[in-house]
């Protein structure tokens, strides 16, 4: 009893030291704390007191960036290891690092014991290769339509020597990139300003597999990559990404410093960014672009990898695209053995000679020959292991139609992911760890159990944890209005003509100001070509500009419109009248050939659940609530959200997806709807 007693006291000691601090801060930005930013700040408070894992819904304007930092802060000035942010986006990571924390610790390092040391880290290629620089890779452009996931090998020459200096775009980037990087502190590609094209960034970077190594590296000393690491390890707070945090979890590599407490924002995007992450594509160019590159860097016989990957192309040759339901066939899967072996005894002709000299050349032919030797192993394991394995082919742009598709003609992929990454992340993040997991989209209604289990918290053997709601401090019921257009046909292929009726309809009524979001690039485009010819408003659509060039138009031309697809459902935050109504084309449910979401809806099937609702129904519900949220972005914003998807209004599953938006007032009376808009139009809303 007296144990408990005092552990009351030390918590509620630590908790009002968290809300003087965030009081502070808050104060000192001139701005006023919220009853959601206290309480989410004393849970997570809690959370790393007591080693109890956490699940915060904060909604929008809660200000939960503070929230988490003040503790996660007030944490690192005792413990003796970093404390950990990951984002979903490099874009997020940069915002807290060059923003949100250099201004939240002028205002409160007077009030800390000292200084607080911040650290970035991100993957290898993010930043630029002394030794590439240095010519310590060779020249080797790729074959046209030959792509490796782990990095091109597209060194060019030092364009800078040549008569007359460098004519083409990427020779001008290249000459600009290496003048940057003699003066750069970090090699931080998003530090370079304009930025280049990922073609001529990769003549300056490498990714992890192609890196020497530390200990091989000439300028290991000098690395950008290696210091960044360097200065995690000795950091209070380090702010990272989820895939990052991923080959952590999965690989067990040290990309990052052992940490005790990691805040994981953006959660809802936590399980398709690890499994993006950790997913891999095998094809018969990749092997022959190995065996080439064996060839030339290491001088070795590649008879036997060329022939394994001809068997394998006449094996895959003319399959269909899809999930391989059961698996690869016994012939697909003796060629995967053959190349497999061929591949093991292709790396242990090439290892280093005696001399160990440096040879980036090698490393970089070795590095390719041992990505294609893990993704046979996994491949061949794939049954005991629980992964999924899909035929896919390369797009082509139509240039008829104006959109890309899938190439039927072209070479076929073999993709691999696991079927869950609950297990992996259960074992390699949540164990050891204490983890706050934080989203404005993270529960459906009151349940946590959706995005929980996806991510190993459900189940024998799941570690404990606790699921808070801490609300938001918009009154949506009186700021915002969900109108579902009851009466539209259900949704088919493309976009229906009563559909382009309802948007003109809904366009002309607010004046413009609208955000229009699509489930496709096709049909945002279609539909913003319909609206030009119908409507006197500017619209803008994705595709046509850089995405912040057409965001900023959008803020600061209050009657333009913006249609894009899913970056804009998730990346657009335009307070103020210039984005005063939403509309959602149709329920944004994962493409109905996507394999990865079949298997994962049979896995549930099979185990006696709902595999639609659990996967299709969630997936979709937590996207609509993303797409929703553009609208109300301040205390000031009045709108309309939009959905021209009857079935939200006339299916079951639409109760279960209108419980993941906020509180609107709800209707399906367009006649009221226009009025609303009309008033909102004129400024006259009240």
């Amino acid at each position: 009893m007296v144990e408990k007693v005092a552990a009351d006291v030390v918590e509620s000691v630590g908790e009002k030291a968290t809300l003087e601090l965030l009081d502070r801060a808050v104060a000192g930005m001139g701005g006023q704390s919220r009853a959601g930013q206290h309480e989410m700040a004393k849970h997570v408070t809690r959370a790393i007191e007591t080693g109890e894992h956490l699940l915060v819904q904060a909604g929008t304007g809660t200000g939960k960036s503070l929230a988490y930092l003040i503790p996660l802060i007030a944490h690192s000035m005792d413990s003796d290891k970093p404390t950990l942010v990951s984002t979903a986006t490099l874009a997020l990571q940069t915002q807290i690092v060059g923003r949100d924390l250099p201004r939240l610790l002028e205002t409160i390092n007077p009030a800390l014991e000292r200084p607080v040391n911040v650290a970035l880290v991100k993957g290898r290629a993010n930043y630029v290769c002394r030794q590439k620089l240095d010519g310590g890779f060779p020249s080797e452009e790729p074959s046209e339509g030959q792509l490796f996931s782990l990095g091109e090998d597209t060194s060019v020459p030092h364009f800078a020597a040549s008569m007359g200096g460098p004519q083409s775009q990427l020779g001008k980037e290249v000459v600009r990139l290496r003048e940057w990087a003699e003066k750069t502190a970090t090699g931080d590609r998003d530090e370079l300003m304009p930025g280049v094209t990922d073609r001529a960034w990769r003549q300056v970077s490498v990714t992890s597999m192609e890196c020497l190594g530390a200990q091989k590296c000439p300028v290991a000393e000098e690395c950008f990559s290696e210091l960044a690491r360097s200065r995690a390890g000795e950091a209070d707070v380090v702010v990272t990404n989820h895939a990052m945090l991923a080959v952590s979890a999965f690989e067990g590599l040290a990309v990052l410093p052992e940490y005790d407490v990691v805040v994981v924002d953006e959660a809802h995007e936590l399980q398709d960014r690890v499994t993006g992450a950790v997913s891999g594509q095998l094809s018969v160019a990749m092997v022959h672009a190995a065996a080439s590159s064996a060839r030339k860097h290491t001088a070795i016989t590649v008879d036997a990898l060329n022939a394994a990957a001809d068997r394998l192309d006449m094996a895959i040759a003319g399959v269909p695209n899809g999930l391989l339901a059961n698996g690869l066939n016994d012939e697909q899967l003796d060629c995967l053995d053959q190349l497999r072996d061929a591949t093991r005894a292709a790396l242990s002709d090439s290892k280093t000679d005696s001399s160990n000299a440096v040879d980036g050349g090698r490393q970089l032919a070795r590095s390719r020959l041992m990505l294609i030797l893990e993704l046979c192993e996994r491949m061949l394991a794939a049954k005991e292991n629980r992964e999924v394995v899909w035929f896919s082919r390369n797009s082509t742009f139509d240039p008829q139609q104006g959109y890309s598709q899938p190439d039927e003609t072209a070479p076929a992929l073999i993709n691999i992911a696991p079927l869950s990454v609950a297990g992996r992340l259960r074992e390699g993040l949540f164990a050891g760890h204490t983890v706050v997991l934080t989203s404005a989209t993270l529960a459906i209604g009151a349940a946590f159990e959706p995005a929980a289990g996806g991510l190993g918290l459900i189940g024998d053997g799941a570690p404990s944890w606790t699921g808070i709601d801490v609300g938001s401090p918009f009154d949506y019921p009186k700021q915002g209005v969900l109108y579902v257009a009851k009466h539209l046909p259900k949704p088919g292929r493309g976009t229906s003509p009563e559909a382009l009726d309802e948007l003109e309809d809904l366009i002309r009524a607010s004046g413009g100001g609208a955000l229009c979001l699509f489930s496709s690039r096709r049909a945002a485009e279609e539909a913003a070509d319909a609206m030009r010819l119908r409507l006197d408003v500017d619209i803008l659509c994705q595709g046509e500009s850089t995405m912040a060039a057409l965001v900023k138009q959008f803020a600061d031309e209050p009657d333009t419109c913006l249609f894009g697809t899913m970056s804009l459902w998730q990346g657009v935050d335009v307070p103020g009248g210039s984005c005063r109504l939403v509309v959602i084309d149709r329920i944004p449910f994962p493409r109905p050939d996507d394999p990865l979401m079949t298997a994962r809806s049979r896995a549930v099937a099979q185990s006696g659940g709902n595999g639609f609702m659990a996967v299709s129904a969630t997936h979709a519900a937590i996207r609509l609530a993303q797409g929703a949220g553009r609208l109300i972005r301040s205390t000031g914003d009045k709108g309309v959200v939009a959905v021209l998807d009857s079935r939200l209004s006339t299916e079951r599953y639409g109760g279960f997806l209108r419980a993941a938006l906020p509180p609107f007032w709800a209707t399906t009376d367009r006649t009221v709807v226009r009025g609303v808009l009309e008033r909102l139009g004129s400024g006259k809303a009240p």
